[in-house]
């Protein structure tokens, strides 16, 4: 079952890539509307690249559309931090500085293992077939124990990343002016008033607000005020 999912979400990707191609070439020809169009069916199902990305937010500046690139940029950050795009962001926020787009180590791996997560499952699920295999083969000779040890690993590893490998949550502040206070009320102490262009790492969320992390303290913000990235 895990071995034909796989390959169904290889069919899937292939022709997300088609669509894809399409666009690019309606962008090359300065076509930005129709490629947009298919640039966000394909954003909204979640299936983008760094390159998409990066014209997306190019075609939402061309139209004057500055928090819409900014969240295109901010979401390409996320998968390739790069001190440009925060001097971009500045520059269409009109922001002197711009809080949360720092990235330890750890997050970068954890990103880089997020982005080729189909090709770790997929990986696994070979070893899978394999270690399978080896046990039916080993099982033939009565005169050799047989290891299951390996394929239970094996499969919790397929669950673990396949349900729990995710990069972390964060959004972006996309409201002015924007009030982040202590607590999820209305009379929570107030913490900071901060402008659209600020990144926030979500660490949960209770009835119309987010906890997250601000300036690496607990805090709390409104969710109409942040979109999710």
């Amino acid at each position: 079952m895990i071995f034909f999912a796989f390959l169904l979400q290889g069919i899937n990707c292939q022709a997300d890539v088609n669509d894809l191609k399409i666009a690019d070439s309606l962008f090359s020809q300065r076509s930005y509307k129709e490629a947009m169009e298919i640039y966000r069916a394909n954003y909204e199902e979640g299936l983008y690249s760094t390159s998409m990305l990066l014209k997306m937010a190019f075609i939402e500046e061309g139209i004057g559309d500055n928090e819409q690139a900014t969240l295109y940029l901010s979401k390409y950050y996320d998968l390739a931090p790069n001190p440009q795009v925060i001097t971009k962001i500045k520059s269409l926020t009109g922001q002197n500085s711009l809080v949360g787009y720092e990235v330890s180590d750890v997050q970068r791996f954890l990103i880089f293992l997020t982005e080729y997560k189909e090709y770790i499952v997929g990986l696994l699920t070979v070893f899978l077939l394999m270690s399978v295999f080896s046990n039916w083969w080993t099982g033939r000779k009565v005169e050799k124990k047989e290891t299951y040890w390996p394929t239970v690993l094996l499969i919790v590893s397929i669950f673990l990343a396949n349900n729990f490998l995710e990069s972390p949550r964060t959004g972006l502040i996309t409201s002015s002016p924007t009030i982040i206070v202590s607590k999820p009320t209305a009379g929570g102490e107030f913490v900071e008033l901060v402008e659209p262009g600020h990144r926030v790492r979500i660490k949960s969320s209770k009835d119309n607000w987010y906890e997250i992390e601000w300036k690496e303290k607990p805090a709390y913000i409104k969710k109409d005020k942040v979109t999710r990235l």
